[in-house]
């Protein structure tokens, strides 16, 4: 499959959204590195579970300079999976819901990481509460038939990750603002996750007055 045709199913199974600035940035370089391994006929499974693995190995090494290389590669997998399931042709839903348990289980252990960092813990589970609530407010307008990508918020995973990584850097040099931070971080996920409960609001709300 070469990479256009990788861009138009990419697309096809994201409500056709447009593949623009930093999404293509991102899906050329998932491409590239997806293409060798499916070559070595690796299991996109494999990269969901490994972007897990590398997120308890985060944890565990909270407290180490190279903490911010398993966050990395946490994030990393979380991409590379579904390019590389679209490369091999085994798009499946058993694999959509592994990658989005997955998913939740690894920010389960960013959390933690922010906690052991410096993070309160209070300010910490908050922010980790509604960006588990955004996520499964999307799963649930799949799940009653809304295909839309919808509003792109300002905490989506990746700001998440950066967060966290800032966070890192922050206590590896002894910088004592990680609790910040985390406040950042809260302010963001609290107005994503208020964006994206308004978006699916007005959608449920024209679907039931067409119905009607």
């Amino acid at each position: 499959m070469d990479r256009n045709k990788f861009f138009e199913r990419w697309s096809a199974l994201h409500g056709n959204v447009e593949i623009t600035g930093i999404v293509r940035g991102w899906l050329t370089i998932s491409y590239l590195i997806a293409k060798p391994l499916s070559l070595l006929k690796i299991s996109a499974s494999v990269i969901t579970l490994g972007g897990l693995g590398f997120a308890i190995a985060l944890w565990l090494s909270s407290q180490h300079f190279w903490a911010i290389g398993f966050l990395a590669l946490s994030l990393l997998c979380d991409g590379l999976d579904g390019s590389l399931a679209i490369l091999t042709g085994s798009e499946s839903l058993r694999g959509a819901v592994l990658d989005s348990v997955v998913d939740r289980l690894a920010e389960v252990f960013w959390a933690l990481t922010f906690f052991a960092i410096g993070g309160h813990m209070e300010i910490v589970f908050l922010a980790w509460l509604m960006a588990g609530v955004q996520e499964y407010a999307r799963a649930r307008m799949g799940g009653v038939g809304i295909r839309e990508i919808g509003v792109v918020s300002i905490a989506e995973r990746p700001v998440r990750a950066s967060l966290l990584a800032i966070a890192l850097v922050a206590s590896a040099l002894s910088l004592d603002f990680v609790n910040q931070i985390a406040i950042i971080w809260l302010g963001m996920q609290t107005w994503s996750l208020l964006s994206v409960m308004r978006f699916g609001y007005n959608l449920t709300k024209k679907a039931d007055e067409v119905k009607d």
